[in-house]
């Protein structure tokens, strides 16, 4: 018997050993076959994760992310105790301890499974999660068992164990487009890593396991109980103590959907910025990293935001109130459940969706997602006359219940401090961009009130008519062949016979009166359609055209009549700017420019912006400028470029920096002096209100009010806004230029000049001032009382006679008669 034992012990020590090296020899025979297949070494250490396209302001602020994937990497550092110990409870307790594969989970793994008759106890580490997740395939085959095992035993020695945590954690996926724990942190809770509570990181570390099981947003009542289980492992691993788990335990499921975090609400420069990378880099270059910094300022661009849509917001309600957006009913008693009733209602722009709750003589009650209950006070109700057909308005509601019923869904504009005042959406649309004119960089941009409800832009894409906002390039042309701004031309009525089957035009001011003789200033502070017409008559189409084009302007768009005189053609928003910065820098065309630099994922620069500037003291024929104060563009931290420190002035740039001048440094100072006259006391006087002497610009406004303008800048900043409906028709009876486009552009410009001071450029050689007749434009001497100041370009002196004063000035063209 004893033998016979001895026999048995040796045959069964034989056949372990025997089985033990038929293992050994397959999985020698399986690694020689597979190694083809794996990952190099060198592969695994040069892994690159999809991370989508990043775009920031200048200063480095998060503007947004783009791509397929929603990830943010993470180093093992950055990730906070608290999120390592939640996903070490709920996956891998012995990360630290075992070698990659983990004997003793698989043993236990195959007794729950026994002992439960399922297979719901996993045994994968953390390693092999992390190798099955960067280099493999999901296949459940024992072919990719196989090279899992193979690949996790390379990434233990080739690895650190905080490495391998870390790569772990930033490719693991979550749902929601997530990959990574700072997305999964952003996608579900709104914030970033560091702001996780407990709760929130047990919640987070679940979900792996089963995204589509454990998802706290598509079943909150699952993720729960998988949060449970995550805390209480956290305490039996003494991470947490009792009383943190049971606090932890007791919190209201919160996870919402959440849009990628951004520090600056820019989305519209983001598409661009998505196109113009897709463009130099192909497609994949969205998901390759990549970083986008633009040269958009933070703090301007909050301020275009808000100007935009407060002005479209007062616009609309000179219109009438349309009616809530919805209505539900509400329960006659208990308490309603308002957030889900509004969930399906989503925030735009600056306005949230709320539930009227209760109504009273002149107040109402809502409830607002974000705020919860608010109270809207008669101030922001009592403007909400019924709109009725044919533009007309119905009479002022005499209280509250004329407006809203309890269950209607409205749109209101609410503070933190729970008060509201009644909004709508508007139907109009606005545009606004900011260039600093120096060197064409785009500061501001804003292409509608909302890009996530209409992705239009309407800065770029948006072709409309400019109106009299194009007549400042037509009298710098007049000013180049000889005209003067004390130039009289007739402001009367005028006849244009049409040819074959064109019936006459008949053109008239905006106001539909007549001025007479007028002088060329004043023709443009008040904006005069009929004087422009005549100029252009007698300038001569092609003359003019040719150069007006100077100003970027394309010149298959300008029409080739005498239409051109009244603003026909159409352009974008930034063509006005862009062309505005002409007067604003004296006389140089800069292009627009969005983008500064763009690196690639390791965080070199694969491409940089070099444009031209502005460059006053490079011009020996114009006089150098100061130091300039610090432009609204500057306060997010750009530095002033060549600047000569020891000579306190801008030092001349090379040649190949310096932005071609376009127009005489003396006709651009001669036309900023007149336009900032149209604010003085012209079509742009609301300006005023900003109290500032630096600034200058011209209203534009379309037949029948369908496009409306305004165009200003300062020496440092141009701003353009454009208000209008995108299928064109009339904004309404008395809306212009100056009461729709003007108050958004002083609302931006009161912001982004605040702490800023007055700038004036130095008048340039070649200018001489000399007193005049108001009425005639002649010049007179010092003893008429009634003469007044007027600047003239030293080659185009004032011509004629005045009378009055027997001042003598020569005889040309532009005499003290006025042109036809």
């Amino acid at each position: 018997m004893k033998w016979n034992y001895i026999r048995i012990l040796g045959v069964l020590a034989a056949s372990v050993i025997l089985f033990t090296l038929l293992g050994a020899y397959a999985l020698a025979c399986g690694y020689v076959y597979l190694l083809p297949s794996l990952p190099s070494v060198e592969s695994m250490r040069n892994v690159e994760l999809q991370v989508p396209l990043r775009v920031y302001t200048r200063s480095g602020a998060l503007i947004a992310q783009i791509g397929e994937q929603r990830r943010i990497p993470v180093t093992y550092e950055q990730i906070p105790d608290v999120v390592k110990h939640a996903f070490l409870a709920a996956e891998d307790e012995r990360f630290f301890e075992h070698g990659g594969i983990d004997y003793f989970g698989v043993v236990r793994a195959a007794a729950v499974d026994i002992a439960s008759g399922d297979k719901s106890q996993g045994a994968s580490t953390i390693t092999m999660q992390a190798a099955r997740n960067m280099f493999l395939s999901l296949d459940k085959t024992a072919r990719r068992k196989l090279q899992e095992t193979f690949v996790t035993y390379r990434m233990e020695h080739e690895f650190t164990k905080q490495e391998i945590f870390g790569l772990y954690l930033n490719v693991i996926f979550f749902g929601q487009r997530s990959y990574g724990v700072a997305a999964a942190a952003e996608a579900f809770f709104g914030k970033t890593l560091d702001k996780l509570d407990v709760a929130e990181a047990a919640t987070i570390a679940g979900v792996p396991k089963a995204p589509s099981r454990y998802n706290p947003i598509a079943d909150p009542q699952l993720a729960t109980s998988r949060r449970a289980y995550v805390l209480r492992r956290m305490r039996e691993l003494n991470y947490i103590d009792a009383a943190t788990a049971e606090a932890a335990n007791k919190e209201p499921m919160m996870a919402r959907a959440h849009a990628p975090l951004f520090e600056v609400e820019a989305p519209y420069v983001a598409e661009m910025a998505r196109l113009e990378l897709r463009q130099r880099f192909g497609p994949s270059a969205e998901s390759a990293g990549y970083k986008v910094y633009t040269t958009i300022d933070g703090r301007l661009q909050g301020d275009a935001n808000r100007a935009l849509r407060v002005g479209l917001i007062e616009y609309d309600r000179r219109h009438g109130w349309r009616g809530p957006a919805g209505h539900v009913e509400l329960a006659a008693h208990g308490e309603p459940k308002y957030a889900d009733l509004v969930e399906e209602y989503s925030a735009i722009g600056n306005l949230s969706p709320a539930i009227v709750e209760s109504v009273t003589d002149r107040t109402a009650k809502a409830y607002v997602r974000s705020l919860g209950e608010v109270q809207i006070d008669w101030e922001g109700l009592s403007w909400a006359r019924r709109e009725l057909r044919g533009e007309s308005l119905g009479p002022a509601p005499r209280d509250a219940s004329q407006v809203l019923a309890r269950g209607d869904v409205v749109y209101v504009v609410a503070d933190a401090a729970g008060h509201a005042q009644l909004a709508q959406l508007p139907e109009a649309q606005s545009a606004l961009v900011a260039l600093d004119p120096n060197d064409g960089s785009v500061v501001a941009l804003v292409g509608g009130f909302d890009y996530f409800t209409n992705k239009y832009n309407r800065v770029t894409q948006a072709r409309r008519l400019p109106g009299s906002g194009f007549k400042p390039f037509l009298y710098s042309a007049a000013l180049e062949h000889g005209f003067t701004p004390a130039s009289v031309i007739l402001d009367a009525p005028i006849v244009l016979e049409g040819t074959g089957s064109e019936e006459s035009w008949r053109p008239e001011n905006s106001t539909r009166e007549f001025g007479g003789p007028t002088r060329l200033r004043e023709a443009l502070v008040r904006s005069r359609n009929l004087v422009s017409i005549r100029i252009l008559k007698e300038l001569g189409i092609s003359t003019a055209i040719d150069y007006i084009t100077r100003f970027g302007f394309d010149p298959k768009s300008l029409p080739h009549d005498l239409t051109l005189a009244l603003g026909t053609m159409e352009v974008t928003p930034l063509d006005l700017a862009s062309a505005y910065s002409v007067f604003a820098n004296g006389g140089y065309r800069v292009n627009p420019y969005f983008i500064e630099r763009i690196e690639d994922a390791s965080g070199q620069v694969v491409w940089r912006t070099t444009p031209r500037r502005a460059c006053p003291q490079c011009d020996p024929g114009a006089s150098p400028s100061p130091s300039p104060s610090p432009s609204p563009a500057d306060v997010d931290g750009a530095a002033a470029a060549h600047d000569d420190t020891t000579r306190g002035e801008p030092a001349p740039l090379p040649a190949a920096e310096v932005a071609p001048r376009i127009i005489t440094a003396q006709n651009a100072y001669v036309m900023d002096d007149m336009l900032a006259d149209v604010i003085k006391r012209g079509t742009g006087r609301r300006a005023l209100s900003l109290n500032r002497m630096d600034i200058a610009g011209k209203t534009g406004t379309t037949n029948e009010a369908k496009d409306t303008w305004f165009n200003g800048f300062t020496p440092n900043l141009v701003a353009t806004v454009w208000v209008g409906f995108d299928q064109e028709r009339p904004l309404g009876e008395a809306e212009e230029g100056a009461r729709t486009a003007l108050p958004i552009w002083i609302g931006f410009m009161r912001e982004a000049l605040k702490g800023v001071a007055e700038q004036h450029r130095p008048m340039p050689d070649g200018i001489v001032t000399l007193r005049i007749s108001p009425e005639s434009g002649t010049l007179v001497g010092v003893e008429n009382a009634n003469g007044i100041p007027e600047m003239f370009i030293a080659d185009h002196l004032p011509q004629g006679q005045d009378a009055a004063s027997g001042s003598q000035g020569q005889q040309g063209q532009a005499s003290g008669e006025p042109i036809f």
